[in-house]
């Protein structure tokens, strides 16, 4: 039963005893009442209100919030919902790329999703809505997985500030993402990339620089197991006599990695526009320069007919470390991982002491 206004006529009232239906067209100061139902809830009361035009402003934006006692102007739209999410994320100091991810789910797919299906208010999307709107993310299993984990986040948010009841992203399965085995560079392979860097084109702004600085941006991804991002904006300052201080983002944990002799050398024959890095020019978005240097590695794999991405340097120096005996608590830390967990679901495998124990029980079968 809907819900539905009327006047309730005191016995001194000249309208008083007259039927319902007839309320709306009769004008007296008698207070209005309410009654019907709005989600599960069951309502008969007074609205404390004389003004017909008052009580029915109030009662749909019960209806529009879908609780009885919150008003529509209470609860934000859903564009307004979104943009005191991200005021949240930034004042919690999130990283650029994070909120990046977070604007094209939320501002560029969301919002837009919800307007042409005239959606205002977020009450109004439920576990069906949520999974259709689903639908039409063109992302691989691995992406559609990290959306709808963002997604839940924002709902969180919005349940929290009792803008809605339930999080419909809690309703919804999980996205199932076949697992990726961590396949690291074998060591012919990262020996092939670093004499193919003396053949790489010296086309470009660096010209002949170009093949110093890709070798010693790949003997700088190989050796201290720095994501690409970090290792392009790499400041000089952080090599200190033979170790490179690391910061990882995320976890702000400080930890010097020792780099090869090698290494430090080819490091410092690096010539760079920018004296405070050793490949950025510490000018514009650091998002361009690793896409340059994506771009290049993309060139130098093609060249030295290599299959692999620049990820895998991490891999390597995380794999050899552990098949050469490391604690993996040692590797977690180096590569500034949150929890030894994260290392464990992509590096356990490669542990060696495990190895030796799978071996050896393995062995156990054998005839005596």
């Amino acid at each position: 039963m809907p819900l539905a206004i009327y006047r309730r006529h005191s016995t001194s009232c000249k309208f008083y005893g007259r039927v319902r239906r007839d309320s709306r067209s009769q004008k007296c100061d008698c207070t209005i009442w309410v009654q019907g139902s709005l989600g599960s809830e069951y309502i008969r009361r007074t609205l404390d209100l004389t003004s017909w035009q008052a009580a029915q402003d109030l009662v749909r934006g019960w209806e529009a919030s879908g609780e009885v006692g919150v008003t529509q102007a209470e609860i934000p739209e859903i564009p307004d919902a979104v943009e005191r999410f991200f005021d949240d994320i930034k004042a919690r100091g999130l990283s650029l790329a994070t909120i990046g991810k977070q604007n094209v789910l939320l501002r560029k797919q969301f919002v837009p999703w919800c307007r042409s299906r005239g959606f205002r208010y977020l009450k109004q999307i439920g576990v069906d809505e949520i999974t259709q709107f689903r639908t039409t993310w063109a992302d691989g299993p691995l992406s559609k997985s990290k959306k709808q984990e963002r997604l839940k986040g924002f709902f969180h948010f919005c349940v929290v500030r009792e803008w809605t009841r339930t999080n419909p992203v809690h309703g919804m399965k999980p996205v199932k993402v076949p697992p990726s085995q961590t396949l690291p560079f074998d060591e012919d392979q990262v020996a092939t990339l670093l004499e193919t860097c003396d053949r790489y084109p010296i086309k470009g702004i660096y010209t002949t620089e170009n093949r110093t600085r890709m070798k010693a941006l790949t003997l700088l991804l190989r050796y201290s197991g720095l994501r690409i991002r970090d290792a392009v904006t790499c400041e000089r300052a952080r090599l200190v006599d033979g170790k490179l201080f690391l910061y990882q983002a995320k976890t702000g944990t400080p930890v010097y990695c020792p780099l090869p002799p090698s290494v430090v050398e080819a490091l410092q024959v690096v010539k760079s526009p920018n004296k405070k890095y050793f490949f950025w020019t510490g000018n514009g978005d650091p998002k361009s320069a690793v896409a340059d240097a994506q771009r290049s590695f993309r060139k130098l794999f093609k060249l030295a007919d290599v299959v692999g991405h620049p990820h895998m340097f991490r891999d390597t120096f995380a794999v050899e470390l552990l098949k050469r005996g490391v604690p993996i608590e040692t590797v977690s830390m180096l590569l500034g991982h949150a929890s030894i967990k994260v290392t464990e679901k992509h590096y356990k495998p490669w542990v060696k002491t495990l190895q030796d124990k799978l071996e050896a029980d393995a062995m156990k079968g054998w005839p005596s």
